[in-house]
């Protein structure tokens, strides 16, 4: 299946949530255009009714795009009068997704990246499937396996590197991550490898402990890595929705996180919240589930996420 196709049938809940709201809005009654004088009308598409306004603000609330990204959004349909409805949420969606933060530009090998997130939102798996896709990109990669608590983590990320046909760096249980981490580094500048993704704990951001631990894992990473990390991906379920926001703010402050991966998008209409974070935070989304296939996992796409919605 190509990428787009995988990425639409992931959002297809939301869409089709955002479709039927939509599509119970009569958008096409003329005596809502202005006209002027001489009876030409003075735009070139409907002023939209106050119920389809309400109609735009429900459905995108109702897909977790959040009160204050619900809000531009309908302040810029009242205003575009170009195109659809569906058109013009689109072009305002896409504009938000593309004030986001840019990706960071792989320049310095290797290149770290740390993976951070609470329990059960789909971390080590994603660690896995983040490691088949850079492989399948071109590029070498270890992987280092620094959730020395969970035995079950260590043991599924063996697995996942295997089917990835990548590097792992691994020790025993109860050891110290940071520990892990510095042998994983010296392993990877040794084998000239470019992608070193690092699987951390689950943690809440209000473990004191655990984050202090993060500090040390970034503190080893940056004296061994000049600049690294160079990113800090979040890990979120989309399915928690506006929780994921909040989860979002909070390790975007603790553990200095800069990107976000949305897993299970699939099975979820709540798909709007990569507009909340995008426009709450200007945190990127750098990567999305939307399966549980080593290659149902995308790199981002704002006009593919768009046009998946958006799009008939």
């Amino acid at each position: 299946m190509a990428l787009f196709d995988r990425l639409k049938a992931g959002l297809a809940k939301t869409a089709k949530q955002i479709r039927e709201r939509f599509s119970e809005v009569d958008e096409t009654d003329s005596a809502a255009v202005p006209v002027s004088a001489g009876g030409r009308a003075l735009s070139s598409g409907p002023r939209l009714q106050l119920d389809t306004f309400e109609a735009v603000e429900d459905a995108l609330i109702a897909a977790d795009v959040g009160l204050p990204a619900t809000e531009r959004i309908v302040e810029a349909v009242k205003r575009d009068r170009q195109g659809s409805l569906s058109s013009r949420v689109g072009r305002e969606v896409r504009r938000i997704l593309g004030e986001a933060a840019p990706v960071p530009v792989i320049t310095t090998v290797p290149h770290v990246i740390l993976i951070v997130g609470v329990n059960g939102t789909g971390k080590t798996t994603t660690v896995g499937k983040l490691a088949n896709l850079y492989k399948q990109s071109g590029k070498s990669v270890l992987v280092c396996a620094a959730d020395t608590f969970r035995a079950a983590a260590v043991e599924q990320l063996a697995v996942w590197t295997e089917r990835a046909g990548v590097d792992l760096v691994r020790a025993q249980m109860g050891s110290d991550p940071a520990a892990v981490t510095f042998d994983a580094l010296v392993a990877a500048k040794a084998r000239q490898r470019e992608i070193v993704l690092v699987d951390t704990a689950g943690r809440l951001h209000t473990k004191t402990n655990l984050m202090a631990e993060l500090d040390k894992i970034r503190r080893i990473v940056s004296r061994e890595v000049p600049g690294a990390p160079h990113e800090v991906l979040l890990v979120l379920d989309a399915t928690v929705g506006q929780n994921g926001l909040a989860q979002a703010r909070e390790f975007q402050q603790a553990s200095g996180a800069n990107g976000i991966v949305l897993t299970k998008l699939d099975g979820t209409a709540k798909g709007g919240v990569a507009v909340a974070i995008a426009h709450d935070l200007k945190l990127p989304i750098r990567f999305v589930g939307v399966g549980e296939g080593i290659d149902d996992f995308l790199t981002f796409d704002a006009d593919a996420y768009v046009d998946a919605i958006f799009s008939a």
